[in-house]
């Protein structure tokens, strides 16, 4: 990363940046996963994507603090279809602004195996006509998973907006690996 000046040391880059000794991958039903924490929290969560299994493995669990192998352990069960939810992962939102923050938390409240639209979001934060800002702040989400983001759909259930590796066919499958209505079940018409 560059100076101070350059947009990559801050904000969604910085949150993402592998090359910090506090981040490792992990397999999943979806694929290799990543988290990177600080003493603050989960900081960021990667899906699946060739830079995860690029990443140093969990091995050492001693080396992983228990509320990290928690997270860890959370998001496998999530992915393997378990309906947990994961409120209970601290996160490190320094770095997010206040907007992005109310989205977040209002879309950690969309329980696992349903959906809620980008409109139900904006509305539960207050801005009913923010349904596209709420879309711009979940394609920057640094904690997919944890800030379910792929619970949250276009209006009538349609799959929209997923900036995440595979796009929208890794927002079907974790909708599918979740029960969620009306994903991966067989549709009598289309």
């Amino acid at each position: 990363m560059g100076s101070a000046t350059d947009p990559r040391s801050r904000g969604f880059y910085s949150m993402m940046d592998t090359r910090n000794e506090s981040i490792f991958a992990f397999d999943t039903p979806l694929g290799t996963c990543a988290v990177r924490w600080t003493d603050a929290g989960l900081a960021s969560v990667r899906l699946p994507s060739h830079r995860t299994a690029a990443l140093p493995r969990v091995a050492d669990t001693a080396a992983i603090p228990d509320p990290v192998r928690a997270a860890i352990d959370g998001i496998v069960a999530v992915l393997g279809g378990a309906p947990l939810d994961l409120a209970f992962v601290r996160l490190d939102e320094r770095g997010i602004d206040p907007f992005r923050r109310a989205v977040y938390a209002a879309t950690r409240t969309v329980p696992p195996g349903s959906t809620a639209t980008y409109g139900d979001i904006a509305r539960a934060i207050g801005r009913p006509d923010g349904a596209r800002d709420v879309g711009a702040a979940l394609a920057s989400n640094p904690f997919p998973i944890v800030v379910p983001c792929h619970r949250v759909v276009g209006a009538g259930g349609k799959l929209t907006g997923f900036s995440a590796p595979g796009g929208l066919a890794t927002k079907r499958r974790m909708l599918e690996l979740e029960g969620a209505p009306g994903y991966g079940q067989q549709l009598l018409f289309e």
